[in-house]
């Protein structure tokens, strides 16, 4: 049953609705006048600030049901809290309407503040907080990231990058190539140990935090699998490049600590390390997937700029390994047709 008394005529807008519930909460006290944006994301959730009566502030997630679902969330938070990382409480819910209010994590991401110099520092803490995560990894908690799911995440490439957005129809014989090239990393993704897996590790959901930093967001969609996958997003970011350098000093100094802290990774770095990459292109090619569908389907042409890194990714990923030379192949067929029929993005 909805925790709100309130209840705005048809014509109401969400926010105005959203505002009703805020102003129905006995408690904490806040100033409803405040609110203002906070954030969106990738999907139909927004996110509001609202100033309490001190000096404190919450996030108010507004997610239209049917499109949106807060259940995941309000489970995944107690679950990764439970882990002692830093994840914003549910202070209040309202399931029906797809409101949530929540403690607020402050609003500089490490996007926005990483530099050179303080790369390290922040990357350690970040490195640190997933071992802590993964450390209490149980099976039968989340659901599992399956052959299924990689599958089909994998299967947004072909749908959406290059049917729709290079205008493409792949031939049989470049179809079976792809399929071959998917059932390649899915046999490692596959072997790979399981455990409690983030989904979207990276510096737009990471907060900079004085106490318990990172503050984590955006942990809905998390699932039980493979060990490398948080890695691959946090190294492999779609929205900030390290030096090749860089990104194997961070991914030895994780498997120096997941080691120690008696997790199940490959005791062979050079084995970790290709487990790494190769969970890391199973998340490319779905982003590059993800990235068009955004645009073709949704309108939004922010994340078209980030394209080329996560196809740089994919090409540096793909080339050094002989069992994926065949994908290498088929995405020079793929730039060499767009080219020829014109096509500049």
């Amino acid at each position: 049953m909805s925790l709100t008394p309130c209840s705005p005529s048809a014509e109401d807008s969400r926010l105005e609705a959203l505002k009703c519930w805020l102003g129905s909460l006995a408690a904490p006290a806040m100033k409803i006048g405040s609110l203002r944006p906070a954030s969106s994301d990738a999907s139909f959730r927004r996110y509001f600030r609202v100033d309490g009566t001190g000096n404190d502030s919450y996030i108010v997630m507004d997610a239209p049901p049917p499109q949106e679902d807060v259940r995941p969330f309000i489970r995944v938070a107690d679950v990764f809290g439970a882990t002692g990382i830093s994840v914003p409480a549910v202070i209040a819910r309202d399931v029906e309407q797809g409101f949530l209010l929540l403690s607020d994590l402050g609003s500089t991401t490490y996007l926005q503040l990483l530099t050179a110099d303080n790369a390290h520092k922040l990357y350690l803490d970040a490195l640190g907080a997933l071992v802590q995560l993964q450390s209490h990894s149980q099976p039968g908690v989340l659901a599992e990231y399956d052959r299924a799911l990689l599958l089909r995440e994998m299967m947004l490439f072909p749908e959406w990058y290059v049917d729709k957005h290079l205008g493409i129809t792949m031939s049989d014989k470049q179809s079976a190539t792809l399929n071959q090239v998917f059932d390649v990393l899915l046999a490692n993704n596959l072997a790979q140990p399981q455990v409690y897996v983030h989904r979207d590790y990276h510096s737009r959901n990471l907060m900079v935090l004085s106490d318990g930093n990172p503050g984590i967001l955006d942990f809905q969609d998390a699932v039980y699998g493979p060990i490398t996958y948080d890695l691959a997003s946090l190294l492999r970011d779609a929205y900030v490049q390290w030096d090749e350098e860089l990104v194997l000093d961070w991914a030895i100094r994780y498997w120096e600590l997941a080691r120690r802290a008696g997790l199940p990774v490959n005791p062979d770095i050079d084995a970790f390390y290709r487990d790494f990459e190769f969970m890391g292109l199973q998340r490319h090619l779905k982003v590059l997937g993800i990235f068009a569908r955004l645009y073709h389907r949704d309108g939004k042409d922010g994340y078209l700029k980030d394209l080329p890194l996560v196809m740089e990714y994919t090409r540096k990923v793909a080339y050094r390994y002989k069992e994926l030379a065949p994908l290498v192949k088929l995405l020079d067929e793929l730039e060499d047709k767009t080219q020829q029929v014109g096509y500049t993005f």
